[in-house]
């Protein structure tokens, strides 16, 4: 495989990331695998050019660079402004752990650095209480709570303190009280079954492809078969829409994009951005629902380009696609439920975070022998 090929939304957000205060150069580079030199010129770029880094071929207009200061003081005096109207009680209360919850929760809210700047707490203080080892009882509280989302999971989300307290575990016994505060506490709700509403629209004259995969989501090597497709975020901006792909060996997502409208060069963009990351080469099969925006002769054209093999769920069919939309579902609960993003580039933020720095590195997936995605191929 050649070098991995990373596009301009992936090195945007880790430059946004790091000159946020929420991680260094070398942190990143770690635990992304990227060259800490590469991470650095990322950054340096980013910070010399704002959104106009990366830009591929051509130069920076002169009144492109002095819009991207201009926005960028905007965005200075707005955020200065904002942080000591949301913190007012905490001035009041002088309580520095109370101050370093505040900022743990409005971190995609608001640059790191600039929290601990306007509140006047360090950052190193910060990062040593989010940190610092949980007690007996919180780790307690940890396992517990992966009993609960593992049984949640399991009755598709049907049950609710009651019968999940009912099928706890014996070495996991509590009471429904406790049991219904760590619910509530992490946003897990019994929910009625909803009908499966698409995302895209199915409703066209365009060629759709045979379904290959036919719910067989076994595999036996890396780059055999992806899933994609297209999941949305509420902001008080509007919709963010998210294209996502998922290699089905270890169920890792391999490549991503996100736009405020739902075109075909957001499915396009998510495509590229996983051929570029793993190299993958003719004859991988590429499913996804059968929306006009996968239909399109534009992405037609991007799969025959490298060989790719296209196939198509069941019109109206969820369950041909059931990994990713088990992705989506964990992204949502476990992630963006409690936020109320202001804008979409807080979203942005949240979600890299997520399938960046946690589910495909850290987090455990029952398929997989409960171990990471990214650390699948290293267990086999």
């Amino acid at each position: 495989m050649g070098q991995k090929k990373f596009d301009k939304a992936f090195k945007e957000q880790v430059a946004l990331r790091i000159l946020g205060g929420e991680s260094t150069i070398r942190e990143s580079a770690t635990e992304l695998g990227v060259h800490y030199t590469t991470v650095r010129d990322w950054v340096q770029s980013y910070k010399q050019d704002g959104s106009n880094a990366f830009p591929g071929k051509g130069n920076l207009k002169p009144e492109d660079e002095e819009l991207r200061k201009l926005r960028k003081q905007l965005a200075d005096l707005k955020e200065e402004n904002e942080i000591p109207k949301k913190s007012s009680g905490l001035l009041r209360e002088k309580s520095e752990i109370n101050t370093f919850e505040f900022i743990f929760k409005h971190r995609f809210e608001f640059r790191i650095a600039k929290m601990c700047q306007a509140l006047k707490v360090s950052r190193s203080g910060y990062y040593a209480h989010i940190t610092r080892p949980v007690s007996k009882r919180g780790q307690e509280n940890r396992e517990l709570l992966e009993a609960i989302k593992d049984i949640h999971e399991k009755s598709h989300k049907i049950y609710g303190s009651p019968q999940i307290t009912k099928n706890l575990p014996p070495e996991k016994k509590a009471s429904r009280g406790r049991v219904a505060r760590l619910m509530k506490a992490n946003g897990i709700r019994s929910k009625v079954v909803k009908k499966y509403k698409a995302t895209t629209n199915s409703n066209h004259n365009l060629p759709v492809a045979e379904n290959l995969i036919a719910q067989d989501f076994r595999t036996s090597k890396a780059n055999e078969k992806w899933l994609s497709d297209i999941t949305y975020i509420p902001t008080a901006e509007g919709w963010l829409y998210l294209a996502g792909v998922m290699d089905l060996h270890g169920r890792k997502l391999i490549g991503w994009a996100m736009d405020s409208s739902m075109k075909t060069d957001l499915i396009s963009a998510a495509l590229k951005q996983a051929i570029g990351r793993t190299g993958a080469a003719t004859g991988v099969i590429v499913h996804s629902d059968r929306g006009v925006q996968y239909a399109s002769k534009e992405y037609q054209q991007l799969l025959k380009k490298h060989g790719f093999i296209c196939s198509m769920s069941r019109k109206g069919n969820c369950h041909d696609n059931s990994p990713m939309e088990s992705f989506w579902g964990k992204l949502k609960m476990e992630w963006l439920n409690e936020h109320n993003f202001k804008t979409r580039t807080e979203a942005k933020k949240a979600i890299f975070e997520y399938i960046e720095l946690f589910y495909n590195r850290r987090r455990t997936h029952s398929s997989n022998g409960y171990v990471p995605p990214f650390a699948y191929d290293i267990q086999q």
